[in-house]
């Protein structure tokens, strides 16, 4: 009997793409890189908080690795939490793809989003 087409389906093929969250806190671990097919790598805001003016080398030196880990297992790097100019700069210096956070925009609904990004694309 012939499979259902559905049950073919992953999440590359429905074009959803897969992320670690709050990698390098809680339970993110470099094991999930191998085992799932993970695409976007996000750097938890516990270390953006320490990017900028006011910045520690530590926090830096991590996201910085994280971003590096990211491309060179092919994944895109995701800043959270950035919320100052100054984050976003360093960030950007970094090589990081994208970032998200109060800075960029608060939480807003998706037609307003929309229009965000017809007007001012951050990134």
């Amino acid at each position: 009997m012939p499979k259902s087409s559905t049950a073919r389906r992953t999440p590359r093929s429905l074009s959803a793409r897969s992320a670690v969250d709050d990698f390098g806190t809680g339970y993110s671990s470099l094991a999930y890189l191998r085992r799932f097919p993970v695409e976007l790598l996000k750097v938890d805001r516990a270390f953006v908080d320490g990017l900028g003016d006011s910045g520690d080398a530590e926090d830096r030196a991590i996201v910085a690795a994280v971003i590096n880990l990211a491309h060179t297992l092919g994944m895109q790097a995701i800043a959270e939490g950035v919320e100052t100019a100054d984050q976003l700069a360093e960030l950007r210096a970094l090589g990081c793809d994208m970032a998200q956070g109060y800075f960029v925009s608060k939480p807003i609904t998706a037609p307003d989003f929309d229009d965000l990004l017809a007007r001012d694309p951050v990134w």
